[in-house]
């Protein structure tokens, strides 16, 4: 085969292009710190990281519902132990209206402060959190207690649970049962003490009080189980953040670019770049038609 002239040329500016196209290639690895810049690039690193994503991205969706799942649980507790505490006050006041020692004027004095706990206690079961209310299963947007104008109350409490998924396929229940915190029952004996004070009668208190009892244990043991569920919702959360940990690592294995081996390929690749047009100025020597201009 004969060799040309033409030929040495065209092979060495092809050569050079591939030269010119790595160093690109170096340079923009470099600029943006990733391995490739387009899916053709490398197709497999590509659809690699489509996958690695969108698993980053599931996991960060979890995080989120997990702050969202603990926001409801935080302000269920707060609500909780404010209707306990209330409660604990309405004990206290029908244990001292008990004591026969009380005229009709202090029994209608501690009855008159029973009615403002009433009304705190149906506060505390109208808790909202970002314009939900957390005591009403999923009626979130429905206030599950309302306080009448003649002083009674009317309960409509949903008793579904609000399911929050925390990890994948796993749903934790968010809020507590309604029905054992802030039910219809437990706002009849409170209203039913009140009645009974402001009328001055402290005859019945000892059945209210057994009553009141009753309420209060149940909202014991709700806040109990509460309580267990966000256990196990920091122990979700460690291994949600352990999987992020693990996600990031491997998209960054997949996409960054190993820098120090880039400025590495980068300068070797310049020195045989610059071999090669030392070398191809030598093979595009003058010609004839250079001499005859």
């Amino acid at each position: 085969m004969r060799v040309t002239q033409s030929m040495l040329a065209a092979n060495s500016l092809r050569n050079l292009s591939k030269s010119y196209e790595k160093m690109g290639t170096y340079q923009d690895q470099l600029a943006t710190g990733k391995k490739i810049s387009r899916p053709s690039d490398d197709p497999v690193v590509a659809m690699k990281g489509m996958h690695y994503r969108t698993n980053l991205t599931e996991v960060e969706q979890y995080q989120r519902n997990i702050s969202e799942a603990y926001q409801w649980m935080e302000n269920s507790e707060a609500g909780v132990e404010q209707g306990t505490q209330v409660l604990q006050r309405v004990r206290e006041l029908v244990v001292q209206a008990s004591n026969g020692s009380n005229s009709p004027e202090d029994l209608k004095a501690i009855g008159a402060e029973i009615k403002q706990l009433k009304e705190d206690l149906v506060g505390s079961a109208n808790t909202q959190v970002a314009g939900n209310y957390i005591f009403n299963g999923t009626e979130t947007k429905k206030a599950p207690v309302t306080l009448n104008a003649d002083g009674t109350v009317t309960v409509l409490v949903d008793k579904s649970p609000f399911e929050v998924e925390v990890s994948k396929g796993v749903s934790l229940k968010a809020n507590i049962n309604s029905d054992n915190v802030f039910s219809e029952d437990l706002f009849a004996v409170v209203g039913s003490i009140e009645k009974a004070l402001t009328s001055g009668d402290a005859s019945g208190m000892d059945g209210l009080l057994s009553d009141l009892d009753g309420k209060m244990d149940a909202m014991t043991a709700e806040r109990a189980e509460l309580g267990a569920r966000y256990n196990r919702l920091e122990l979700i959360e460690d291994r949600v953040m352990k999987q992020e940990v693990v996600s990031t690592r491997i998209l960054s294995e997949n996409e960054d670019a190993d820098l120090e081996k880039v400025i590495m390929s980068l300068t070797a690749q310049e020195s045989l770049h610059r071999a090669a047009l030392s070398v191809g100025a030598r093979i595009m020597q003058p010609t004839l038609m250079d001499f005859l201009r």
